[in-house]
């Protein structure tokens, strides 16, 4: 099995996880980056680094790229537009701010994430959101 097929069946299982501000833990909660915390403890086991704490805010309050420059530290940056299913995507939810979603391509039009008020879904990649995508991952090879 790939590892982007292994990521992208791990991130199916999480379907239905209720939102959890800072959670990753299946069945119980998780937030967008909780998800993807999640499938990469199933990839490889422990997480990359540890994660502080953060507000729902904490994005436009620091001013600075967090999410996008974790990414960039433990994932394979992709070009754009190259992304496929099991790879992870970021978006700045303002056009004008930093990127602070982030959620699994799991096909060509669509994406798994879990976002405030909802759970783990799966939804369209819809033009709101291809406008919003910052940057595409892939998780690394193991080692």
């Amino acid at each position: 099995m790939s590892l982007r097929t292994a990521a992208l069946a791990e991130a199916r299982q999480w379907l239905g996880t209720p939102y959890r501000h800072q959670a990753s833990c299946l069945g119980a909660g998780c937030d967008c980056l909780g998800l993807v915390r999640g499938v990469w403890r199933a990839l490889y086991g422990a997480e990359p680094e540890a994660l502080p704490a953060y507000t729902p805010d904490w994005a436009e309050r620091w001013g600075r790229e967090t999410l996008l420059e974790a990414a960039q530290r433990h994932l394979i940056t992709l070009a754009p537009n190259t992304s496929q299913p099991g790879d992870v995507l970021l978006f700045r939810p303002y056009l004008d701010g930093p990127a602070r979603h982030c959620a699994i391509r799991s096909g060509e039009r669509h994406i798994l994430h879990a976002y405030w008020g909802r759970h783990v879904c799966e939804t369209a990649l819809t033009p709101w959101w291809r406008r919003r995508l910052v940057a595409e991952f892939r998780f690394p090879d193991k080692e």
